[in-house]
């Protein structure tokens, strides 16, 4: 893993140490920058940040694992949530779930493409009863779901993924 982590990549964990002075305090903004670059947070990253702020690993860990949002494993490009709280749960989310899984094929407990251009994550409730069945897309909420819909939302953005590719 050390490998994919360049020394460009530990210039830009610095620019956010230094933003941040290196306070404790600010430990969770620093994860969600890193995050932010990453789309995870890099084991070996977590150890750097542990080093550079004489805080101790177990502690650093312990936030990271703690909170929701922080990811310990890579995360695709296009992050897919889709909601199985009540409401949307009454409403068949589950088919939403089956078919976004048959069409980023993602097998038994697997989140995240091979191609590392989807993650799927279920989450108890995005807020959005009234649209349920719901899913979110890169922070953009979709309603009153169907499997046609979402299969084509991800043919929207697997198309729109191939066309940067070509330019």
């Amino acid at each position: 893993m050390v490998n994919d982590i360049s020394c460009r990549n530990f210039e830009k964990v610095n620019e956010i140490l230094e933003k941040y002075d290196y306070k404790p305090s600010n430990l969770i903004s620093i994860f969600q920058e890193v995050q932010e670059i990453y789309r995870y947070l890099p084991e070996e990253i977590l150890v750097y940040i542990s080093t550079a702020m004489r805080i101790a690993p177990s502690r650093i860990f312990g936030v990271a694992t703690f909170y929701e949002s922080f990811s310990l494993e890579p995360k695709g490009k296009n992050l897919i949530k889709v909601c199985d709280g009540t409401a949307c749960h009454v409403r068949n989310s589950d088919k939403i779930l089956s078919t976004t899984k048959e069409i980023l094929n993602l097998k038994g407990d697997a989140k995240t493409t091979d191609d590392m251009l989807f993650t799927l994550e279920t989450v108890s409730c995005l807020g959005a009863c009234g649209l349920a069945p719901v899913i979110v897309i890169n922070d953009k909420v979709y309603g009153n779901m169907t499997p046609e819909k979402v299969r084509q939302l991800i043919n929207d953005i697997k198309e729109v993924s191939c066309n940067d590719q070509d330019s």
